[in-house]
Parts: C-alpha cells; sequence; structure tokens
C-alpha cells in the first residue's frame, strides 16, 4: 500500500524567523506520525534555516521551483546543484502559478501574467532535471475553471502528463509524485468533490499506467491540491485514489496543518 504523503506549500510566505517558528508548532505532533510522509516547502530564502530546524525529524523539505541547467547566465533562477547543497529533497514542479494559469487572476496580475512563462516543455525539462539529481519532483497538472465547464478536464491532465513526462524512462518514474490541482480550486476556497477528485486521480493514475507501465504507475502517489484544510482533508483523503495532500493557505497554519496530517491515516 502506498504511504500517503502530505506536502505543505507555503508560497511566497515567511521569512526565516517566522518557518522556524512553525515547523516548531508542527514537528513534536508529526513525529508521533510516521506511517505519513510529511514534506514542508519553504521559500528559498528559508529552506537551509528549516532544514536545520528539522534535523531530528522525519520531516522532509522540498523547494517550490526549479531551474534546469545546473548554472549559468539565469538571473534569478535556482539551479538543481543549489538545491542539492541545502540537502532538498522534493520540489514542485509546474504548479498553475508557475505555468501562468490562475484560476482567477486579480486585475494587478493580468499585465505581468505573461511573466510566468511555464510550458509543458519546461515542465519536462524541470522533471528531467530533478529526477537526474535525486530530487524527487511533486509535479502539479490540473484545468481551470473555463476548461472543467467545456468538459475537457482528462483532456487537459492528459496532455499536461504525457508534455511533462515525454522521455522519461519507466523505471525512473518511481522517483515521482504527481499532484492534480484544479485550477479553480487554488486559493479559492473552493474544492472538488471528494468522489470526483478521486475519479480524476484515478484518471491521472490510468494515464500513468499507460506511459510507464502498471507496476510503475501503483508506486506513484497521485495527491489532490486545492483549498484543502482540516474540514475536508478526511473525506478528500480516504478515497481510494488519492494518496495524499498538496496544501496551500491552510499549511501556514501549525494547527490546520497536523490536523490535516492526522486525516491522511488509510483504514484497513
Amino acid at each position: 500500500m502506498r504511504v500517503q504523503l502530505v506536502a505543505g506549500n507555503w508560497k511566497m510566505n515567511m521569512t526565516g524567523p517566522q518557518a522556524c517558528a512553525l515547523v516548531q508548532g508542527i514537528v513534536e505532533r508529526v513525529d508521533q506520525r510516521p506511517d505519513v510522509d510529511v514534506v514542508v516547502c519553504p521559500p528559498f530564502t528559508a529552506i537551509e534555516r528549516v532544514k536545520d530546524e528539522l534535523r531530528d525529524s522525519h520531516i522532509k523539505v522540498g523547494a517550490q521551483n526549479m531551474f534546469w541547467l545546473e548554472s549559468g547566465a539565469y538571473t534569478g533562477q535556482i539551479s538543481p546543484l543549489m538545491l542539492m547543497d541545502l540537502r532538498v529533497d522534493y520540489v514542485i514542479v509546474g504548479h498553475s502559478e508557475t505555468r501562468g494559469r490562475f484560476g482567477q487572476p486579480s486585475d494587478e496580475m493580468r499585465p505581468v501574467l505573461g511573466y510566468f512563462g511555464e510550458t509543458d516543455e519546461t515542465v519536462n525539462r524541470k522533471v528531467k532535471c530533478a529526477l537526474f539529481h535525486s530530487i524527487q519532483p511533486i509535479l502539479c497538472v490540473g484545468e481551470t475553471w473555463e476548461e472543467r465547464q467545456a468538459g475537457k478536464t482528462d483532456d487537459i491532465v492528459r496532455t499536461q502528463l504525457t508534455g511533462a513526462l515525454r522521455g522519461v524512462e519507466p523505471d525512473e518514474m518511481y522517483g515521482l509524485v504527481v499532484a492534480y490541482e484544479p485550477v479553480w480550486a487554488i486559493g479559492t476556497g473552493q474544492t472538488c468533490d471528494d468522489e470526483e477528485a478521486n475519479r480524476v486521480c484515478g484518471t491521472i493514475r490510468q494515464i500513468l499506467s499507460e506511459l510507464a507501465g502498471e507496476e510503475p504507475a501503483d508506486n506513484i502517489r497521485v495527491l489532490y491540491g486545492g483549498s484543502v484544510k482540516a474540514s475536508n482533508a478526511k473525506g478528500l483523503l480516504h478515497q481510494p485514489e488519492i494518496d495524499g495532500a498538496l496544501v496551500g493557505g491552510a499549511s501556514l497554519d501549525a494547527h490546520e496543518f497536523v490536523e490535516i496530517i492526522y486525516g491522511a491515516q488509510r483504514e484497513g
């Protein structure tokens, strides 16, 4: 049985001292739950301090993004070698907020969405690079509200998965995590209902089976993300095709995040 994984994406929040205080509030109770894998993904500036704070914990640390080359004239980018130096275990790749696929962009964000130019090709390069450097990618896929209304959810997920995993060998995919994040549910308070989230995660696993074979697909953890909180986590995380959660805003509250983790226990 796949071990459930709960990952917290802190996004553009938390200074170093704030990050340390947050993990201190998480670590004592979470370390009593070794049956659930836990990852926190601070901003780059706080990774080293968080990693040090968690040195005696089973909680892992991830990064929120990564460039696909080891070095070069790429101002503002973070390379895999830099993440390896920080002893990062995971990296989020292809999040809708880096793809420029915001569900409801504010007026002030619309002019700059072109800056977030992630494509299936760049996601593919990042996935390959992360796997090559033994950093586990958390690959995000998901549809906008308009695409869902048009009945394109499964097609969008298939296109994104196929593009992101092009050229990745089946035996490499054992180190992969996939997160289904419907764009319309990210930061909006809306959540995909349990049964539909389970259906799409099952569809993702079927696509993975077509791409890599049944055995690797059965070992890949498929998470749900999109306004996950303590009040809805148990229903989502007890679905048979959902192997955990990628948590946004709720991961910034120690009590809320711990409650989500405690909701992620397999029955039987």
